[in-house]
């Protein structure tokens, strides 16, 4: 027995008030600010450090790129 697709969707508009509801129910309207400014830094923290990360990767790339170039260079004889 397989899955609909539909039901593995992104929730719709319905599904999102309803969880806001209970976000507020759950936290207090006091600590929704604290909670988004702290969900924001963290969203922020994350895109830095994956765009870190593929500065890495590129820089090795490049970097056993000009080593494989370097290789098949024929050496000459001093």
């Amino acid at each position: 027995m397989s899955t609909p697709l539909l039901a593995m969707s992104m929730p719709g508009w319905p599904e999102i008030v309803f969880i806001l509801v209970i976000v507020l129910l759950l936290f207090g309207a006091k600590k929704l600010p604290e909670l988004a400014r702290g969900l924001g830094q963290s969203l922020g923290e994350f895109k830095r450090a994956r765009e870190d990360f593929e500065r890495e990767i590129d820089k090795s790339a490049k970097q056993l790129e000009v080593k494989e170039a370097a290789d098949k260079q024929p050496h000459k004889p001093a």
